[in-house]
């Protein structure tokens, strides 16, 4: 997808907010057994950036989803490609995700997760993107709001290119 690009969130914002959500999750969950579970590939820059800002070691582990494909348009058919190991009875789990867009994705992930059984679940996203919202997931903790656009950079992708980009981009033109 090629076109022109428009900074949307600076690297200095995101470094800022980053800095935000882990001082609130550090304060929800000191002397906690906290599992972080990235929702890969996109949230793994995020998760890496947040989980250096925690004061307290955490536990890290990673679930990838599919249900884009190498397109835009996501195919309404969700599949695990690779699930969580780390045990979660009984755990306080947080789902780290980049991009919230249509939630069928991400309430898929949450209610697998829950089948766990761990002891609190909830969801920390990069960006809250409400136009195409279909299934309302509660989101806990959050970034940026974004209403609309399709975004790249920082973790997102677009093809598979463009996810190293340090800011947040939205595409226009394409």
């Amino acid at each position: 997808m090629q076109g022109q690009k428009r900074c949307l969130i600076s690297r200095e914002d995101i470094a800022q907010r980053v800095k935000e959500l882990a001082d609130q999750i550090s304060r929800d969950y000191a002397g906690r057994d906290l599992v972080m579970v990235g929702v890969l590939k996109g949230a793994f820059i995020f998760l890496a950036d947040l989980v250096r800002a925690l004061p307290f070691p955490v536990e890290v582990d990673f679930v990838r989803l599919k249900s884009y494909g190498a397109g835009t348009i996501s195919s309404g058919e969700i599949q695990i490609t690779k699930d969580v190991e780390e045990h979660l009875l009984g755990r306080d789990v947080l789902i780290v995700e980049d991009i919230v867009d249509l939630g069928l994705t991400l309430d898929f992930l949450r209610k697998h997760l829950l089948t766990r059984h761990p002891h609190s679940l909830k969801i920390c996203c990069l960006i809250d993107k409400r136009e195409r919202r279909q299934v309302d997931v509660p989101l806990n903790y959050t970034g940026f709001v974004v209403e609309k656009g399709f975004l790249v950079g920082y973790g997102l992708d677009c093809g598979e290119k463009n996810r190293t980009w340090p800011e947040v981009y939205e595409l226009v033109n394409c």
